[in-house]
């Protein structure tokens, strides 16, 4: 597994708003371009007959000066669904790896890294805010998404077939076979 070097990992995301600022060594920023509320109910069950999302409702941001270009989520305490401004492609050897940015940490905020593969729009994950307000401006960078090549597919599928063997020729010789 090889992590991707930032500018090619960037020719796997669209919708970058700046390169200049959102590429870096090993990572791509990624931008919050919608906030939504938690709608309080949704359901999970053992098959998925009875399964539910909980709803979003959307929030919308406010200016806090007129001059602004750009307006702001006021958000208090709990958990909101956010959608990034940018989309992932995929091949079919390489995982991405969606984790928050220090930073935004640092505001008392985070959400879980998650992995993603193929085609992901939109790239959203839920926020949990813990601390008691935070401001979050629109195309705020929140979060980093790094690219990990697997190898090719084929030897992805080989490595798969093997594990099974390699796993039963490890057991045999802790066994003492």
């Amino acid at each position: 597994m090889e992590l991707l070097p930032g500018k090619q990992a960037a020719q796997r995301v669209e919708g970058i708003l700046n390169a200049k600022y959102q590429v870096h060594g090993y990572w791509v920023d990624l931008t919050i371009r919608n906030i939504s509320g938690v709608d309080p109910t949704g359901r999970l069950d053992f098959g998925g007959g009875e399964y539910v999302p909980a709803g979003r409702m959307r929030i919308a941001p406010q200016p806090q000066r007129s001059a602004d270009t750009y307006q702001w989520w006021d958000l208090p305490r709990g958990c909101y669904l956010i959608e990034f401004n940018e989309t992932l492609n995929l091949a079919e050897n390489e995982i991405a790896l969606l984790e928050p940015d220090p930073r935004l940490l640092r505001t008392g905020a985070t959400h879980s890294p998650i992995f993603l593969r193929g085609r992901v729009a939109p790239i959203d994950t839920l926020l949990d805010v813990q601390a008691q307000r935070l401001e979050v401006k629109q195309n705020a960078r929140s979060s980093r998404l790094r690219i990990f090549q697997l190898g090719n597919a084929s030897e992805a599928r080989a490595l798969l077939r093997k594990a099974p063997e390699k796993q039963a020729q490890v057991l045999r010789k802790r066994a003492g076979r």
